[in-house]
């Protein structure tokens, strides 16, 4: 069906039939076809590092298994069945890493799935996008990505950006009319049709559902090309570069220890399978898998706390962050409007009450105001609330417990400065509904940042026509040329411009953000077609003054990003003076910090803006275009952005920042598209926990590699000494698998988890350009495998020497050794400083794991059928207690040494 030529009856038709009698949605929803692709950002993290890795472990898998075969066929059955065992236990802890790893990060895209506003059963709902069908009637607005195919029905000056499908830069005007032309219409043409995925750059709208998913236009052309932003994260550079590193020196020195055990004349047989075996023992295969879990875990821990993170690499730039530039009304403060003044007629009217409760008084000099005597002062009022599409409800919240409770709130639905002046009318009598019924809408010109105005068209009664704007008060004073003083319309003169100046100029002192009101009357023959028509030879009303007040903990939030080396800049488009004064109640704006207005800026060059932009704390009156040139100018003077953003014109210096962030309430899908982080309560303090999350993340990140790589050190070097020295196999290929599987997996998985040491927003950003080895992780890494090697060849030499002729036991006491020497270093990397300077019993589920390793361990030593085919013994009370003295050494050794050096 070709939905642009149905004349509107067939539209009316198709609607009656969609909502009317007998089909529910979710009879449709079965029946219909619902959204196919997903639009989601792609969460992958590692996966070069990953690849690598598991490609070089495959293999080595693959040559293991293919000399276990050999093995079986010379008659080893033992040795044969065990190794495959193991091998199929290391797959299972794989699969469960990679089950948990995607899990996780299925979880966070249902979190930031797309959603539509669609009316059903004549309500307005938010449902995820992949629940629509046709039939579906939709209402959207500026800002908001078409949801699916559909056939307008209601246009309210709309514009749709439709480059994707049509390479038009230009946005393309749609309007609700039947297209007569019976050949095929080209996409750029169907100017009553909006299309799944477009961008609605202005007005707002309704339509019908045709079409979902790949049946839609975008649909279709997924199903030809499909492109992905591949863009890696320093620390995915990183990772890939140490997993070439890792795979290189393995092979070598795997090499090395075979040929050396060869050259001593050792089998070459079974120097090659404990070649093959140390080689898939010493790979960390695991650490893609448990990198990724340390971020999808450190992103629900985020989550808990109001941060919705879309890019998962972007946690790693969380902690790199030195500046966050935050847009005020909503983040710093509550996003709840209040009208607390009005000016109008020269003079100054208080208006008390909070939030969003219609109740409240009108005084004049602390007098209590007489409409009656006043009544010019309630029509401002009233067309306030005309020239408006918030509305206030009484909702009802339900308190749990054993004693089941209702109360009730007030709340509004739509722009917060609109809901102030709703909530204004409201406390005057002057409610919306009242005045819907009073007044007919005939047209609507929407807010944009361009004109900073809005209009509307109405008809009362009488059928008298009348053009209500609100806008910015020096904008809209451009287009009053008259005045109502005391109830009467007189000619604007410049001493009254002068007076709406001074009476704005100390409103915005007082913090206040203004807004003023004006009307005309039309005439019965005049045809108004745009809003250059309509916003013209205006008659000025008032001016509204309202404020959003600081939300009570940002205050301590930036104080503790300033601690953490962080700046917070506040970028808003408010009156100058508004954005001065609460930015320096936050504690923003300092005795030697800088504000500039969007018209300074705007006359900076380039050079003398780099000179003072380290300076600057707050931006008022900015365009998105200043915005996005704060950003690289802040980024070209070396610093990491996060920048906060909820529209549409902020998308791109949200895309731009090193850290793009949308709002999660008040944010347009755009924005959201554009972020790697969404505040899902639009409070600055969820930034802050944001970037502590982000710095605990990379803090754990560091942890288990610093854990997983020393300890695959001390394996490898273990053997190669061994074989240097001519000394017989200190472990067998088996006893080396079982190492791998014991240690590697279970805790280094519960370092993920590992809470921060200390307090880390007390420390300074990290260099985004710093290695993942620096601070001394390298050389840790390097002295404590070392010291696991020498220690567990040492404890063997000893064994081997007491009892020369007791390999059995030698290799057993460098088994348990190598063990627990790796399982007492998990508790070392918990601390940057020793093993002494964290509580071991902080991270329960460390101790469950080292736990549950440790009776893995005694299981192969202790069970007399599971002794010949690991190659074990018992050992006594004597023994275990030199084999923890051995395997103690590395981390307590070091760690001691440390304190003494702190102490002196």
């Amino acid at each position: 069906m070709n939905w642009y030529n149905q004349d509107e009856k067939t539209v009316e038709e198709t609607l009656q039939t969609k909502m009317g009698e007998g089909l529910s949605w979710k009879e449709a929803q079965k029946r219909l076809d619902k959204v196919g692709p997903n639009q989601l950002q792609d969460q992958s993290t590692i996966s070069a590092f990953a690849l690598l890795l598991n490609q070089f472990k495959d293999f080595m898998v693959l040559v293991l298994l293919i000399a276990t075969f050999i093995s079986g066929l010379l008659g080893e059955y033992t040795d044969a069945i065990t190794i495959i065992a193991i091998v199929v236990l290391n797959a299972i802890l794989g699969f469960i890493q990679e089950y948990r790893a995607e899990k996780s990060l299925h979880a966070l895209k249902e979190l930031t799935a797309p959603t539509a506003h669609v009316i059903r059963e004549g309500l307005l709902q938010e449902i995820p996008a992949s629940e629509l069908v046709p039939g579906d009637i939709i209402y959207f607005e500026a800002g908001d990505r078409i949801p699916a195919d559909m056939r307008l029905f209601e246009a309210k000056g709309i514009y749709i950006e439709e480059s994707a499908l049509t390479g038009e830069s230009v946005p393309v005007h749609k309007e609700v009319l039947q297209i007569t032309n019976e050949s095929e219409v080209s996409l750029g043409d169907q100017c009553n049709m909006a299309f799944m995925g477009t961008l609605v750059t202005r007005g707002s709208g309704q339509g019908i559902v045709v079409a979902t998913g790949m049946s839609t236009q975008m649909g279709q052309i997924a199903q030809l090309i499909q492109t992905t932003e591949l863009i890696q994260t320093p620390l995915q550079h990183r990772l890939e570069q140490l997993g070439k590193v890792l795979i290189t020196v393995a092979l070598v020195l795997t090499a090395i220890v075979v040929l050396t055990g060869i050259w001593h004349g050792h089998d070459a047989y079974k120097m090659f399978l404990a070649g093959v075996s140390l080689a898939v023992a010493a790979i960390p295969e695991g650490l893609p898998a448990i990198v990724t879990i340390a971020l999808a875990l450190g992103v629900q821990r985020m989550i808990k706390r109001k941060a919705i993170v879309r890019k998962l690499p972007s946690v790693e730039t969380l902690g790199c962050a030195s500046v966050i530039c935050s847009d005020k009304t909503g983040t710093l403060t509550q996003n709840k409007m209040c009208v607390t003044h009005l000016w109008t007629n020269d003079e100054y009217v208080e208006v008390t009450g909070t939030g969003y409760d219609p109740k409240g008084e009108f005084l004049v000099n602390n007098n209590l105001l007489s409409f009656q005597a006043k009544p010019y002062v309630k029509q401002m009022l009233e067309y306030g609330v005309l020239c408006n599409n918030a509305y206030l409800n009484e909702e009802t919240l339900e308190e749990g417990g054993l004693l089941q409770r209702k109360s009730t709130y007030w709340d509004i639905t739509g722009d917060p400065t609109e809901g102030a002046l709703i909530v204004l009318g409201a406390k005057a009598g002057v409610w919306r509904e009242k005045t819907d019924h009073k007044y007919q809408r005939l047209e609507e010109y929407p807010f944009d940042s361009a004109r900073k105005m809005m209009s509307v068209l109405v008809r009362n009664t009488y059928g008298e026509k009348r053009v209500i704007t609100k806008g910015a008060p020096d904008i809209l004073l451009e287009r009053c040329t008259h005045v109502l003083w005391n109830g009467k319309i007189t000619l604007m003169t410049g001493d009254t411009k002068r007076k709406i100046l001074e009476a704005n100029e100390q409103l915005a002192g007082r913090a206040l953000r203004n807004l003023a009101i004006a009307y005309r009357d039309v005439k019965g023959n005049e045809g108004i077609s745009n809003e250059a028509q309509a916003e013209r030879g205006l008659i000025f009303v008032g001016l509204f003054g309202m404020i959003d007040p600081p939300r009570a903990e940002v205050k301590q939030a930036i104080a503790e990003c300033k601690r953490a080396g962080i700046k917070t800049v506040m970028i808003t488009g408010d009156h100058q003076k508004t954005a001065e004064a609460i930015a320096a109640d936050l504690g923003i704006l300092g005795k030697e910090g800088l504000s500039l207005n969007g018209s300074q800026l705007q006359q900076m060059d380039d050079k003398e803006f780099m000179n003072i932009v380290d300076k600057v704390s707050v931006y008022a009156r900015v365009t998105p275009e200043h915005k996005l040139r704060i950003v690289k100018a802040l980024q070209m003077k070396g610093h990491v952005v996060a920048m906060t953003g909820d529209g549409v014109n902020d998308a791109p210096a949200i895309k731009a920042a090193d850290i793009g962030i949308a709002m999660g309430i008040t944010g347009t899908d755009v924005a959201k598209e554009a972020s790697s982080l969404i505040l899902s309560d639009d409070n600055f303090t969820t930034i802050k926990a944001a970037i502590e999350e982000g710095r605990n993340i990379y803090e754990n990140i560091r942890k288990f590699i610093r854990y997983m790589l020393a300890s695959n050190v001390g394996e490898i070097l273990v053997m190669f000494f061994a074989m240097l020295m001519g000394m017989p196999l200190p472990l067998v290929p088996i006893q080396i698998l079982w190492v791998n599987l014991v240690t590697d997996g279970l805790p280094a998985m519960a370092l993920g988890v590992d809470k921060s040491e200390g307090n880390v927003m007390n420390q300074p950003p990290r260099d985004r350009k710093e290695s993942i080895f620096a601070r001394g992780l390298a050389w840790k890494i390097l002295s404590r495998g070392l010291l696991i090697g020498l220690t567990t060849l040492a404890a063997f030499w000893l064994t081997l020497q007491n009892d020369p002729e007791n390999l059995v036991k030698a290799q057993t006491v460098a088994f348990t050794t190598l063990v627990m020497a790796q399982l007492i270093h998990v508790f070392d990397c918990r601390s940057e400083k020793s093993i002494f300077s964290r509580n071991p019993f902080e991270n329960v589920w460390l101790l469950i794991a080292v736990v549950t390793s440790t009776l893995m361990l005694l299981g192969v030593m202790y069970i007399e059928a599971l002794q010949p085919i690991f190659k074990t013994v018992a050992l006594s009370a004597n023994e275990w207690l030199f084999v923890l003295f051995f395997a103690a050494l590395p981390s307590v050794a070091l760690g001691f040494t440390h304190f003494l050096h702190k102490k002196k």
